[in-house]
């Protein structure tokens, strides 16, 4: 495509979008999101529930002393044990069922230098004790928590005392899309590998994780895009790391980003002739009812993770300005969503047979930038997951996704910024 890249064309909007769009700068502050590997000085290498309803112990293996924070949250009842960098090291599908007052538990690295432990709770309870014992005569370190039951109104009373402040953090004007500002007169895509960290996302039938398998394809995927020369890429991601979901919306944002991609691959329970790839675009309404499962079961991801879901400022979300911006923005992202739908069938990429939907995704709400959650295949289905982990699977499914966005945007300089 030779027009895409050489200038940004300056949209047509009126008086409404152009203050919409600096109302929307206030609602999402920016966010630089840092992806390291942990150091992996510490190793956990097994985990354990005993005890009853009445006292229950969680236990952890490790190779040496860590400190350790622990904290409870709510709505679901968790308690949060945070550590520094610890690589995990244990038995797969270790803490998909618990004992006692822990129903499950999961691992996995929440930051760059931070790990985390979320157990689940049946009900509301107290820690008693926790404490680390040192490794001795061979025997691994072992760090321990103590759970009893208690009433709800003490679990929120200590949980809201645990609670620490986040800092704030300064607010910036946002520039117009598709303009001119960049030096390089390239357009600007954010690329979300989804889950990561403690979220493994969905486990194929042969083992595969999804967190890991999007995460591969996302970098080829960045790769073929920045081949041609048209494109800054960016990634919310780019290790094992754990980004919230509004803080991978405020990173496009923050970036100036011009689209923003969702990767990601579907798993359906008791469904493993399904298979296909689909494209997903935001509406509060979902199209159907497996849409809107999925899109309850990605958003909690912030929950799996051990992390609190901020309420939305009712002003900010009825304001009729940032309103009309949204509506324009969620037109552009369908626009990008057909031409995806008809590259990847044109490269012979397996589709669902519905594959345009709609759902409440939580990363798709960057109220003026244009954005998908496409689902690769089902690692629910055999088929599809050896597919997508082959290397000429890949690079094919990258190469049609690089024709849908070099059209979408074709289609949108012409046209004066896509009105």
């Amino acid at each position: 495509m030779t027009g895409i890249g050489r200038r940004r064309a300056q949209p047509r909007r009126t008086a409404f979008g152009t203050v919409a769009l600096a109302l929307a700068a206030a609602f999402v502050a920016p966010c630089a999101i840092a992806a390291q590997q942990p150091s992996n000085d510490t190793v956990a290498t097994d985990a354990r529930v005993v005890g009853d309803a009445s006292r229950t112990r969680f236990i952890a293996d490790m190779s040496a002393n860590v400190g350790m924070a622990v904290s409870t949250m709510a709505d679901p009842y968790r308690v949060i044990v945070d550590l520094p960098s610890v690589r995990f090291s244990m038995a797969d599908g270790i803490g998909r069922s618990g004992r006692g007052l822990v129903s499950a538990f999961r691992f996995g690295q929440i930051a760059p230098g931070k790990s985390r432990i979320v157990l689940d709770m049946t009900g509301p309870v107290e820690v008693t004790r926790s404490f680390f014992l040192p490794p001795v005569d061979g025997q691994p370190g072992r760090l321990v928590v103590d759970i009893a039951p208690t009433s709800r109104a003490r679990f929120l009373e200590v949980a809201a005392r645990q609670r620490r402040d986040e800092p704030a953090v300064a607010i910036t004007r946002r520039s117009d899309r598709l303009d001119a500002k960049q030096e390089s007169g390239r357009i600007r895509i954010a690329i979300d590998p989804g889950h990561g960290g403690i979220d493994s996302g969905a486990v194929g039938v042969g083992g595969t994780l999804e967190k890991n398998l999007v995460l591969g394809y996302a970098k080829t995927l960045a790769e073929a895009l920045r081949a041609t020369g048209r494109y800054d890429v960016l990634m919310t991601r780019e290790d094992d790391s754990f980004i919230p979901l509004r803080k991978r919306v405020e990173f496009a944002r923050a970036h100036d980003a011009d689209l923003f991609v969702s990767i990601h691959a579907n798993s359906f329970a008791g469904g493993v002739e399904v298979k296909g790839a689909s494209v997903y675009t935001l509406s509060e309404n979902a199209s159907d009812k497996v849409a809107a499962a999925l899109a309850a079961s990605e958003n909690k991801a912030d929950i799996l993770a051990g992390m609190d879901i901020p309420k939305e400022d009712s002003d900010q979300v009825k304001d009729i300005l940032l309103d009309l911006t949204r509506r324009e923005t969620k037109n552009f992202g369908i626009v990008f969503a057909k031409h995806m739908i008809d590259s990847l069938h044109s490269r012979g990429i397996s589709l669902t047979s519905d594959p345009r939907k709609e759902a409440a995704f939580m990363v798709l709400e960057a109220p003026d930038i244009p954005s998908a959650l496409i689902e690769l295949g089902y690692l629910s289905n055999r088929s599809d997951e050896s597919a997508m982990t082959t290397s000429d699977w890949q690079a094919n499914t990258a190469e049609a996704m690089v024709r849908a966005i070099d059209g979408y945007f074709t289609t949108r300089l012409a046209r004066g910024g896509g009105e």
